[in-house]
């Protein structure tokens, strides 16, 4: 029996990582926002490991932060150790992570949304879409209850038709053997939307009384404070290290004796897997050559004793894990607390989606994170972040927010989805963006802060804290090309004492900077500013003065690719209608149906001759167009 439960202007359909920014976006930007999930101990749930950043990942939490999102903040409140990875490499790919205490994680981010106005938390499952020609308003739970809205969200993760497989075992099941969500995945079919079906796996988890830590190499984090918001604010919690080991010749036989018992290779597993985060039984035959692969212990948190054995995702029986797991150096006599799994699920194929996140199917129904094709938190957070801005947005009569791919990280991630798509789980790469000398770590709220201040998620006095900076850096780049230095003893002293050539004239600090074994902090024993510099400003200044040739080097291939992206194409555009277009070209032109030559560019089977054919269209429109104003 159906019944009326409520009206809303938002609702989001599930509550992991995607879910829980949409909804705080879209009720902190005046809208008012129901958010569901099918059960309330799921809230923000890190159902594989316990961690958040790394290479490209943290680029994207920073940038979440910059933009007014949640994740950032909520990771320094509740982690256990933190760590800037690449630091022996260049400033584009340094990278924070954080390992997190995940029941900790989830009690604070269900703590926020509980107390942010215009937002309701509830436990429902949703069965379908309430759909009225052509336009999303609202879903229907399986109790039959009816929640209208004006504006839906899909951030369903893992759970359309969910399915946990452990050696010849299976059954329906969400991650952690929660309950999956079928009946919406069936409704989506019905709808035209054309599904893929994707698998990813976790490790299982051990009792770390039960592990011989002495066998290990302690990972531990790092003594500097470290903070994934930029607001700064340290929590004072004390670093829990991780540990590192790994599988011998053993393991490797073990694995290679039951093969045939692995679903991945049985047949069982029908869904595509992630590229870029294998199964141990998927390494172990892909790089058969190799003695030994890595295995980080990593503690789940402050107040357990369940430890994340990364490098160890598998599918394989249970009886061939405990065996593999004892295989490995300091795990001899480790215990099993939960199981690894493989499990399998539905996810929307992103070329459905335009850059805001609405579906081009059905309109004001909007989708982010693993039901986009995407795997890890990051991601998810940054598209239901996306998604949940330009839901509203919409609603507003406002253009959506679409950020390029020289903007940031989740620019490069969404462009990447609904323009080439994903046929297997989607990873954030920092080799994914042609941008990232500009894409840094260390500059996510000079590229973004001001955007989240327009669009109303970054208040007043976080704007002024950030104008304040900008300006201030400013005024450290101007001082150093004005302020020289001469070769005086205490100058030359400093440079021999660095191994850097002497002076013999006048030089501009800036110049002297410049030296790879100079570095800001060098310059202000012999030439201080007249007023206090913070560290984030020093790292700022030292990174574009250093690294400024190449810097202005990819700022002009940006500005050569806001041409292209300047010209507009119509999303009604037939392009069958376009002569001199190749046959591939007009199909995946159809399909995507790209909102710009740019994005046509990087269409998989659009080569540069149907970019010049497009160009050529254009132009004839251009100059028709003048004609009639004539």
């Amino acid at each position: 029996m159906n019944f009326e439960a409520g009206n809303y202007d938002v609702i989001v359909v599930g509550a992991g990582h995607a879910g829980v920014e949409a909804a705080l976006a879209s009720a902190r930007l005046g809208a008012k926002t129901l958010i569901v999930t099918i059960s309330l101990d799921s809230v923000a749930l890190m159902p594989c490991n316990p961690s958040i950043g790394g290479p490209a990942k943290g680029h994207v939490v920073r940038e979440i932060d910059a933009l007014g999102g949640e994740m950032a903040r909520n990771i320094d409140k509740t982690n256990i150790q933190m760590r800037m990875l690449n630091t022996g490499k260049g400033p584009a790919v340094h990278a924070l992570r954080a390992q997190a205490d995940k029941v900790a994680y989830q009690r604070e981010m269900k703590r926020v949304i509980e107390k942010q106005p215009n937002l309701t938390l509830r436990q429902v499952l949703v069965d379908q879409l309430i759909v009225n020609n052509g336009v999303c308003e609202g879903v229907i739970a399986n109790t039959g209850a009816i929640y209208r809205a004006k504006a839906v969200i899909l951030t369903t993760g893992t759970y359309l038709r969910g399915r946990i497989i452990i050696g010849e075992l299976a059954y329906e099941s969400g991650p952690n053997n929660l309950k999956p969500s079928v009946k919406l995945s069936e409704n989506l079919k019905e709808l035209g939307f054309e599904l893929i079906r994707y698998k990813t796996g976790t490790p299982m988890r051990l009792n770390s009384r039960t592990i011989d830590y002495s066998k290990t190499e302690i990972q531990p984090g790092d003594d500097l404070p470290l903070t994934f918001s930029h607001d700064g604010i340290v929590y004072n919690q004390e670093q829990v290290p991780c540990w590192l080991t790994y599988t011998s010749a053993r393991t490797h036989q073990i694995i290679q004796n039951n093969l045939d018992r692995a679903p991945m290779f049985s047949g069982i597993i029908e869904g595509t897997g992630p590229r870029y985060c294998p199964s141990i039984e998927d390494k172990v035959v892909r790089f058969h050559d190799k003695p030994r692969h890595q295995i980080f212990l990593e503690p789940e948190g402050r107040n357990t004793e369940e430890v994340y054995v990364q490098g160890l995702s598998t599918s394989l029986p249970e009886d061939v894990q405990h065996e593999m797991v004892r295989s490995v150096p300091g795990l001899e006599h480790a215990e099993i607390m939960r199981s690894g799994y493989a499990i399998e699920y539905d996810a929307i194929f992103p070329t459905q989606l335009w850059a805001s996140l609405e579906t081009k199917r059905i309109e004001n129904l909007f989708s982010a994170g693993q039901i986009n094709g995407t795997s890890g938190y990051e991601e998810a957070a940054a598209q239901g972040l996306m998604a949940g801005i330009n839901a509203v947005r919409k609603l507003q009569g406002k253009n959506p927010l679409i950020l390029s791919r020289s903007q940031a990280y989740i620019g490069v991630l969404i462009d990447d989805l609904v323009t080439k798509g994903t046929r297997d789980p989607y990873r954030l790469l920092t080799s994914r963006a042609e941008y990232r000398l500009l894409l840094r770590n260390d500059n996510a709220d000079l590229r973004l802060m001001e955007i989240g201040h327009d669009i109303g998620l970054i208040d007043e006095e976080r704007y002024e804290r950030f104008m304040k900076k900008k300006d201030l850096i400013v005024m450290e780049l101007k001082r150093m090309k004005e302020e020289v230095v001469k070769p005086t003893p205490e100058v030359q002293e400093l440079l021999s004492s660095v191994g850097s050539t002497p002076i013999n004239n006048a030089f501009s600090l800036e110049t002297i900077l410049r030296r790879p074994e100079i570095t800001y902090d060098h310059l202000a024993i012999i030439a201080p500013a007249p007023y206090e510099v913070t560290p984030d400003v020093r790292e700022q200044v030292e990174i574009q003065i250093k690294y400024a040739g190449y810097i202005e080097k990819q700022l002009q291939q940006v500005e050569r690719m806001k041409k292209l992206e300047s010209k507009r194409l119509s999303p009604d555009l037939d392009y069958d209608k376009i002569p001199g277009l190749a046959k591939e070209a007009r199909q995946k032109l159809n399909e995507i149906h790209p909102i710009n030559i740019g994005q046509a560019s990087r269409i998989a089977g659009v080569n540069p001759a149907d970019i010049s054919v497009l160009l050529v269209y254009l132009d004839s429109l251009t100059k028709e167009t003048m004609h009639h104003v004539k």
